[in-house]
C-alpha cells in the first residue's frame, strides 16, 4: 500500500456513513466567519464546499453588506448578518456565544478583510473556540491576525493554518524563524514555534505538518490559479474537522480506538487537499483557461467519489430497511417468473 493510500484510508475513518440512523446535523455543522463589504464570494465558496461534501448545515457569519449578497447565492446556506461596523466587542462575544454551540467547527478568514471590527470578530471567535475545544481552520485575512499576533493560536492543537506562499513567509517572519532553515523543514519549524497548530503549506505540493509528523499531498491538480480555490480548500478542511469531532464522539460512545486530535488535523488537511486538487483537475479538463472557482464547486461531489471511493457515497438505506425489503420482493418475483 502506498503512503497516499494509507493516508486516504485514515481520512475515510473520519467520514460519517450515509445512514438512515443519523439525524440532521450529525454529518457536520460548519461555520464560516468571513464576508465583508468587499468580499462576498470567498465565504460562499468555503461554506458551499462544506455542503457539497455532505455536511448537513453550513453557516456564514459576516457583515450585513456581504450577507445580503450571499443570501442570494444559495438558499441552502444559513447566513448571519450580525458583524456590522458599529457592533461592540461585548456584542460580538454575545452573538458568537449564541452561534458556537450549533457548530462542530469554525473556518475563519474567507473574505474577512482587514477592517478593525472584522479582525476583532476573528479574535473573539478564536478565543471562544479555544475555550470550548472547537476545531478551527484559519485562512486568508484570518492569517493576517495570526501574523500580527501569533499568541492567538499559540499552544492550540485543534487549529489548522492554510497559508499560501506569501502568507507563509509572513508567518515565518512574525515567529522569528531562521530564514536559512532548510525549506522542507520550515513548515514543521513554524508549527513547533507556534506550539501546536497544524500547518498546510500550499504549493506545487501541499506540505501538512504538526511539527512532529509531516504528510505530503502530491495529488494531481491543475495549473489554473483562479481566485477562490483556497476558499474551497478551507471549507473542505473545515468539513473534515467537523467529521473529526463526530468521530471522536462516536468512538468514545462505542469505546473504540479513535484517531487522536493531533492526527485528526493531519488527515483532515490531507483529505481536503486531495479533494480540492482533484476538483481543480476535473474542472480544468472541461473549462481549460476559462475555469472559475464557481464551476469548481460542481466537481466536489465527483471528486469526493474519485478520491475516497464509491463506498464513501453509498447510501446504507439501499441495503437495509424498506429499500432492502422492496429489493428482496422484486428479486423474488423475478425468480418466480423465471
Amino acid at each position: 500500500m502506498t503512503e497516499h493510500s494509507r493516508n486516504i484510508a485514515q481520512c475515510k475513518r473520519l467520514i460519517p456513513p450515509l445512514s438512515p440512523e443519523l439525524h440532521k446535523g450529525q454529518a457536520g455543522r460548519v461555520g464560516v466567519i468571513g464576508g465583508s463589504k468587499d468580499y462576498a464570494g470567498a465565504p460562499y465558496f468555503a461554506s458551499m464546499t462544506a455542503l457539497r461534501m455532505g455536511a448537513d448545515l453550513s453557516h456564514v457569519i459576516c457583515e450585513p453588506a456581504a450577507g445580503n449578497v450571499i443570501k442570494t447565492y444559495s438558499p441552502d446556506l444559513i447566513v448571519h448578518t450580525d458583524l456590522g461596523e458599529d457592533v461592540a466587542e461585548e456584542k460580538v462575544t454575545e452573538i458568537l456565544k449564541g452561534i458556537l454551540p450549533r457548530l462542530h467547527t469554525l473556518v475563519i478568514g474567507p473574505g474577512l478583510g482587514r477592517s478593525k471590527h472584522m479582525q476583532l470578530a476573528a479574535r473573539v471567535a478564536i478565543k471562544l473556540a479555544r475555550e470550548n475545544n472547537v476545531y478551527i481552520v484559519i485562512d486568508a485575512d484570518g492569517l493576517f491576525l495570526v501574523q500580527t499576533d501569533p499568541s492567538v493560536v499559540k499552544g492550540y492543537k485543534r487549529v489548522i493554518l492554510t497559508p499560501n506562499v506569501v502568507e507563509f513567509g509572513r508567518l515565518v517572519e512574525s515567529c522569528g524563524l531562521d530564514q536559512n532553515t532548510e525549506k522542507s523543514e520550515l513548515a514543521a519549524a513554524l508549527s513547533r514555534a507556534l506550539d501546536g497548530p497544524t500547518i498546510v503549506q500550499k504549493g506545487a505540493q501541499d506540505r501538512i505538518t504538526n511539527g512532529h509528523r509531516t504528510l505530503i499531498s502530491e495529488v494531481t491538480g491543475s495549473s489554473r490559479r483562479c481566485g477562490g480555490q483556497g476558499d474551497v480548500l478551507s471549507g473542505a478542511v473545515g468539513t473534515f474537522l467537523a467529521w473529526g469531532k463526530n468521530h471522536e464522539e462516536r468512538k468514545e460512545e462505542n469505546n473504540e480506538d479513535a484517531i487522536s486530535p493531533e492526527d485528526i488535523t493531519l488527515y483532515a488537511a490531507y483529505g481536503a487537499s486531495a479533494l480540492t486538487r482533484t476538483a481543480s483537475r476535473l474542472c480544468f479538463a472541461d473549462y481549460k483557461r476559462a475555469m472559475q472557482t464557481g464551476e469548481m464547486l460542481g466537481y466536489v461531489g465527483k471528486s469526493f467519489e474519485e478520491v475516497f471511493g464509491s463506498d464513501s457515497v453509498t447510501d446504507q438505506a439501499e441495503s437495509t430497511g424498506v429499500l432492502s425489503q422492496v429489493g428482496g420482493i422484486v428479486e423474488g418475483l423475478k425468480k418466480s417468473i423465471l
